[in-house]
């Protein structure tokens, strides 16, 4: 991977939604411990994914996004603080 884009509107849109700027939610694909999920409801035109991870605030995010470029380029649509249900995935979590 050797870059990361995303809409500028959508990215506005997001942090009024969700208080999650796209540049937090690009330092989840750093955490070594973050796990990657297809987003099967949401990948009718492209494979789109779910990354659950630790941002560099310390919160667990949920980040969809799509590869590019053969997956040189990671599309980031959305990012929100995980769910309790989702957190659960992630290693190292309390049941």
């Amino acid at each position: 991977m050797t870059g990361f884009v995303w809409d500028l509107a959508k990215a506005a849109t997001n942090i009024r939604k969700h208080q999650v700027s796209f540049e937090e939610a690009k330092s989840v694909f750093y955490d070594e411990y973050a796990i990657q999920f297809l987003d099967e409801h949401h990948t009718a035109n492209e494979e789109r994914f779910l990354m659950l991870g630790l941002s560099s605030k310390a919160r667990l995010l949920i980040v969809c996004h799509c590869e590019r470029e053969d997956g040189e380029v990671v599309r980031i649509i959305s990012a929100r603080k995980a769910t309790q249900r989702e957190s659960a995935f992630y290693p190292g979590s309390q049941p």
